[in-house]
């Protein structure tokens, strides 16, 4: 979509759309993150994150990677600039245990700022840094995310792993349809935030920006589906991707254009139904 898809934009710059970020993120814990669950069980398996592995989860978003990581026995570290979204991280991956007893496992840590702030005085030793927020949907998302890298790989051991994934080919992602109602909204403002077509290589042109060698790739099918319309709304709503499209009209606005567009997708039983490919790139570092 990751973010998710997947990201807590601004829509451009010096505008953001007036939202309840709270809300936003909680839609994003409870009905969106999860289209993702596929994408993120693909890559642990093939890369066998397990007790050895140390990571660290740029735009960890609410947790969910970081948790099924944790759960393999990954030591985990996860940032993000959301407030909102990582105080739903700390819930999950730092619970404050029950009085008296002791805490079980190695804690995570959940950081808000820059990759360079989970170092604290340390020196940096992740094995596996991923980047599970999508990029091939938003004019200028690439370039945040070479940026993003800047600050991370330096923390990463040699030959370290570093996952990246995008949007697969618009023919291939029904939401791509959906998506282009952010387009159409944010029409005359086509500023950084604003919909764009996925680029074949948008991943293999960001590693090589960022210095990482390439090592493999592959495609997951992630369908996005909802309980109704209304859910399926709110889930895309929270992504941050039709952001761009609120401040050019407004939320209310947004979510009747959502709605109609959605419902090619609606099925008998009341229920959305969209299928999407995502891909992954997985690269070194030198």
């Amino acid at each position: 979509m990751t973010p998710t898809l997947v990201r807590h934009h601004p829509s451009r710059a010096g505008s953001t759309p007036r939202v309840d970020l709270g809300a936003r993120a909680r839609d994003w814990s409870e009905i969106q993150e999860r289209m993702l669950v596929p994408l993120y069980e693909t890559v642990h398996e093939r890369l066998e994150v397990g007790p050895a592995t140390r990571l660290l989860g740029l735009h960890c978003g609410s947790g969910l990677a970081l948790l099924m990581a944790a759960a393999r026995g990954a030591v985990v570290t996860g940032v993000d600039s959301s407030p909102e979204r990582l105080a739903l991280a700390r819930e999950r991956l730092l619970p404050d245990p029950a009085p008296g007893a002791r805490r079980r496992g190695r804690a995570a840590r959940i950081v808000q700022g820059s990759p360079g702030d989970t170092v604290d005085g340390r020196v940096p030793s992740y094995d596996l840094i991923t980047a599970f927020d999508p990029i091939g949907c938003l004019a200028g998302d690439a370039e945040g995310l070479v940026d993003l890298l800047a600050g991370a790989v330096p923390l990463a051991e040699r030959g370290a792993a570093v996952v990246l994934t995008g949007w697969g080919p618009p023919e291939r992602c029904a939401t791509s349809s959906v998506l282009r109602v952010a387009a159409k909204l944010a029409d005359p403002l086509r500023g950084a935030g604003c919909w764009r077509p996925a680029c074949r290589d948008d991943l293999e042109e960001v590693a090589e920006r960022a210095g990482l060698r390439i090592d493999g790739s592959g495609r997951v099918s992630c369908p996005f589906g909802y309980a109704g319309v209304d859910n399926a709304v709110r889930g895309l709503l929270s992504t941050g991707l039709f952001d761009a499209g609120i401040v050019a009209a407004d939320e209310e606005q947004v979510g009747k254009e959502l709605a109609e567009a959605l419902h090619p997708y609606l099925r008998a039983d009341g229920t959305v139904w969209m299928p999407n490919v995502f891909r992954y790139l997985i690269a070194r570092v030198r």
